[in-house]
């Protein structure tokens, strides 16, 4: 087994973590020195030591000798990477572990991964999972789509530990998008905790918003039923209630008109705004979308958000 995977995040180090304890895997870091002495990401995931058969290093070229390479990197920040690096990733079995829509193009992580290294074999590792919980060998499951499914079922045992359980899915557009859209209900739902309007006013959010979500599905071709798994309603249920989730937390900071802190890396805020210009340039209905996007982008205060969501025409569900 020759894995590798790329950034040193809580979710990169978690899942490097897990798959250590199979094999030999490098986790490749920006800085790593701190973590190569300590033996654990203190800055990230406290309290997770590093398996013996997990090599931390900041060589990219050491680290792309890997066959099967994930790539744990800001969603905003993959298609640049891959691009630079597009010649060394060539022919390798390439895995997204990032959520979220590119704000410049619409596209996805699959997407982005095929357009940047065509010889790639593309795939997503997506579902409900907190770093902490994977790195402690906390019963998790996800999701893993691969539009090829004898490469889904290679990667699908490779990537399996015994504390880390893999479905998989030849659906990669309704994966993605599962993972990335429920991020900005989450946000919703953060919102209208913050904001004290009790738990019916999440429970509403999160059943509308996965209308929304199963509405932006179809548009793009995906398997209705990719959204009823691990990769959508799952993680949905999962970043909707947690205050472990970013999302859910940025949502909170925004009901009670908090500060958030900017260095915090919150997929859901570049996606609401890019999936908003999708659904008004193809007329989908997605008003709780269009409401955190207005909310992000300060053209909505939160009453005025509550007041379009609740004036909105009655309609049947």
């Amino acid at each position: 087994m020759t894995i590798s995977v790329l950034g040193g995040g809580a979710f990169g180090t978690a899942l490097a973590i897990t798959l250590a304890t199979k094999g030999p895997v490098t986790l490749w870091a920006r800085n790593p020195a701190n973590m190569q002495t300590a033996r654990e990401n203190k800055a990230r995931l406290p309290n997770c030591p590093f398996p013996n058969s997990l090599t931390v290093t900041g060589d990219l070229d050491e680290a792309l000798v890997a066959k099967t390479v994930l790539l744990a990197l800001p969603m905003q920040k993959l298609r640049d990477f891959i691009r630079a690096h597009s010649e060394a990733l060539a022919g390798k079995s390439l895995v997204a572990c990032c959520k979220g829509i590119e704000l410049s193009s619409g596209a996805g992580p699959v997407q982005i991964i095929t357009e940047e290294v065509p010889t790639a074999q593309a795939a997503i590792l997506t579902g409900p999972s907190f770093a902490a919980d994977i790195a402690r060998g906390l019963p998790t499951a996800l999701t893993l789509a691969v539009a090829d499914d004898a490469v889904a079922q290679r990667l699908q045992a490779e990537l399996t530990t015994p504390s880390l359980r893999l479905y998989r899915t030849t659906d990669t557009i309704g994966a993605e998008l599962g993972g990335a859209l429920k991020n900005v209900v989450a946000i919703a739902c953060g919102t209208a905790m913050g904001a004290g309007m009790g738990e019916s006013a999440r429970a509403a959010l999160m059943t509308r918003g996965y209308a929304e979500m199963q509405r932006m599905a179809a548009y793009r071709g995906a398997d209705p039923d990719t959204l009823a798994g691990l990769s959508g309603f799952g993680d949905l249920t999962l970043t909707c209630t947690s205050e472990g989730s970013r999302n859910y937390r940025l949502g909170l900071s925004l009901g009670r008109g908090e500060p958030f802190d900017a260095g915090t890396t919150v997929e859901g805020a570049a996606t609401a705004r890019a999936v908003a210009k999708i659904a008004q340039d193809a007329g989908l209905d997605m008003p709780i979308t269009m409401a955190v996007a207005g909310l992000l982008d300060k053209s909505l205060d939160v009453k005025t958000a509550v007041h379009s969501l609740l004036t909105r025409p009655l309609k049947e569900e």
